[in-house]
């Protein structure tokens, strides 16, 4: 894919993921296109995939979701499918992902309090043994995908 974005298009996604609210006009402006040719832009790498959707950014400690965490899982085979349902059904969970090496999954939740937190690792702890990890602080949150990737 991302040697079909040349640097108009790269300069389309950085400026959409910077502010996704701008007007094809004010895009057109900020990538050097007419606002005609930067909705073109817009639906083609809508259409390609490149553009997943578009989203609010939100302070989760200022909605009641102080605690940020992670849990490391480590399961058999035949309960991956049952952790994979469970991340998707809980909307505290923000990321699930299938990992190489100890554990079988890495799950980033956000709770309202340590009992909270507690409950939820219990949920997960049916299915395996967990180690979690309490966020202190966090200093760099959504990095924005600039350009391709460096050649190796």
């Amino acid at each position: 894919m991302e040697g079909d974005i040349d640097d108009v298009g790269w300069r389309v996604l950085r400026a959409l993921q910077d502010d996704a609210r701008l007007s094809f006009s004010q895009l057109g402006r900020r990538v050097g296109l007419s606002a005609p040719a930067a909705a073109e832009r817009v639906r083609r790498l809508e259409a390609s995939g490149a553009i997943r959707g578009y989203g609010a950014g939100v302070d989760a400690a200022r909605l009641g979701y102080g605690v940020t965490a992670f849990i490391g899982l480590r399961t058999e085979q035949r309960h991956r499918q049952k952790v994979r349902r469970l991340a998707a059904q809980l909307p505290e969970v923000i990321e699930c992902h299938h990992l190489s090496g100890d554990r079988s999954f890495l799950i980033k939740l956000r709770a309202g309090s340590l009992g909270h937190l507690e409950r939820l690792i219990d949920r997960f702890a049916e299915m395996g043994p967990t180690d979690t990890s309490i966020v202190l602080s966090t200093y760099l949150d959504g990095k924005p995908v600039t350009g391709p990737p460096a050649a190796p």
